[in-house]
């Protein structure tokens, strides 16, 4: 469901920067975003750190999602609604100027979705939103240990952390984990490469 993730999105931005920037202060550069490539959807952490590892802040962010599921748990009817109708008055306000309006069409027209009316079928989609579905499908595809969840973990090491880096690569993964040091052959080894119809250059209108 695209607008229960843009709502959790909207719900979690500021306790995972408080978290993980204002307590743990893991680096001066934290964020949380919505992710969407060519439809597919996802949430994105994006922390820059000189303190600590990629490895480190992988399980930071696994424990904040520990620690925002209680908070998920524990928020209001009155909070939820509040929050559903803040991400709705978003998505109602008008385009600033030309480009931001030709740019919503062309996105549509570039990943192949056509979906040119989205606006106020998310809004729809967002009025017909309970709490406990948003609570399903937060345990179902974000939560630690979700059954549906996928990882990307993109480590980029620093020279202060190269010894991390050393001593990571000769270890034998986990049997959940996958190491890719080849991006072009990982995603040629996938069972869907090649099959995305999208795109302004295979648009067949």
């Amino acid at each position: 469901m695209n607008v229960a993730l843009q709502l959790l999105n909207l719900i979690a931005k500021q306790p995972a920067f408080h978290q993980l920037r204002t307590v743990e202060q893991l680096g001066y550069i934290t964020a949380l975003r919505r992710r969407n490539d060519f439809g597919i959807h996802g949430v994105q952490f994006i922390i820059q750190s000189s303190v600590k590892g990629p490895k480190y802040i992988d399980l930071r962010v696994e424990s904040f999602l520990q620690m925002f599921e209680s908070k998920l748990y524990e928020m209001t009817s009155d909070q939820f609604k509040n929050n559903v109708n803040a991400l709705i008055d978003m998505k109602l306000e008008k385009h600033k100027n030309l480009n931001e309006e030709s740019g919503f069409y062309w996105r549509e027209i570039s990943d192949g979705t056509l979906k040119f009316d989205r606006r106020e079928a998310e809004v729809a989609a967002l009025r017909q939103l309970t709490q406990q579905e948003l609570i399903d499908f937060f345990n179902e595809n974000i939560k630690a240990g979700a059954p549906r969840k996928k990882t990307l973990s993109v480590r980029v090491y620093g020279r202060l952390h190269a010894p991390e880096l050393k001593e990571e690569t000769s270890e034998s993964a986990e049997p959940h984990i996958v190491h890719i040091d080849d991006i072009f052959s990982f995603r040629r080894s996938q069972p869907l490469y090649g099959s995305f119809k999208g795109g302004f250059v295979q648009m067949k209108l």
